[in-house]
């Protein structure tokens, strides 16, 4: 039992003092904390690049009409919570 806290107690130690030894530290920072750099061949500036994702304006409505159709449920579920002080998820169930 004593060999295993010792295996186990120098497994932890090794962890501590080797894990910043272990990191990656290849980048070239431009301020602390701010060390992003692109990978080989991909370009600084992804605007305007074949890499811009070009988001579509229907898509983005699509997701912005999805949001706040559930702003609108959650708000039925908070109100009829409040009025019966029951939580009921399905919607559909909550008499308005």
């Amino acid at each position: 039992m004593r060999k295993m806290h010792f295996a186990a107690a120098l497994a932890v130690g090794f962890m501590f003092t080797a894990g910043g030894a272990l990191a990656y530290d290849g980048t070239k920072c431009k301020a602390p904390g701010n060390c992003w750099e692109p990978k080989p061949g991909f370009p600084d500036k992804v605007e305007g690049s074949k890499y811009d994702p070009k988001h579509d304006p229907k898509e983005l409505a699509k997701q912005g009409a999805s949001v706040q159709a559930m702003e609108e449920r959650n708000k039925k579920r908070v109100e009829n919570f409040k009025k019966t002080g029951k939580w009921e998820y399905d919607v559909s169930k909550i008499a308005q």
